[in-house]
């Protein structure tokens, strides 16, 4: 939503993934799909800003990417897991500004991923794992910025375009 509104001043980078497409997904449009082997390359290569294993596959923003919007003078916003945000934190090589978008509970969360009917029941039990430990990360953490709750997708995003515009207090 917040790159729809504002085109000229946003854009999402469309990460690597060693996964398997989802019906409907586009090659370069969701992810770049690749195989572990070329996703073993790009790392060895150093060509990522962050990677990590998630759910048993590998995702990672590519410094390509990140380029192109750059000299495209668009702030990249990157949809990434907690492990991809210290990594970048950590680095110092970005100018960035950290949110994180939490469910309103582990049980709505858990509703969201069999509504979906694209995960496994062992998936979804990694997935509320992870999500129960990135939960914890984001509150106590002090990396991110702000915390918003996605309870209603309309206050969710005023919320984060007031953060994004510097009107968030």
């Amino acid at each position: 939503m917040l790159i729809d509104s504002n085109p000229d001043q946003f854009s999402a980078t469309v990460s690597h993934t060693t996964r398997k497409p989802r019906q409907g997904e586009k090659e370069g449009v969701a992810y770049h799909f690749v195989s572990p082997a070329v996703f073993s390359e790009m790392i060895a290569t150093d060509r990522f800003i962050e990677h990590t294993l998630f759910s048993g596959n590998y995702y990672g923003t590519s410094k390509d990417t990140a380029s192109r919007q750059k000299l495209q003078r668009s702030t990249a916003l990157l949809d990434i897991d907690v492990e991809g945000v210290k990594t970048i934190v950590e680095s110092g090589s970005l100018d960035t500004r950290c949110v994180f978008i939490k469910p309103p509970s582990l049980k709505t969360l858990e509703d969201r991923l069999r509504g979906r009917e694209t995960e496994t029941e062992e998936s979804i039990q990694k997935r509320l794992a992870q999500a129960k430990d990135e939960l914890q990360y984001a509150e106590t953490s002090g990396v991110y910025d702000i915390v918003i709750t996605n309870d209603d997708l309309g206050k969710a995003y005023e919320e984060l375009e007031a953060f994004a515009f510097g009107s968030h207090r």
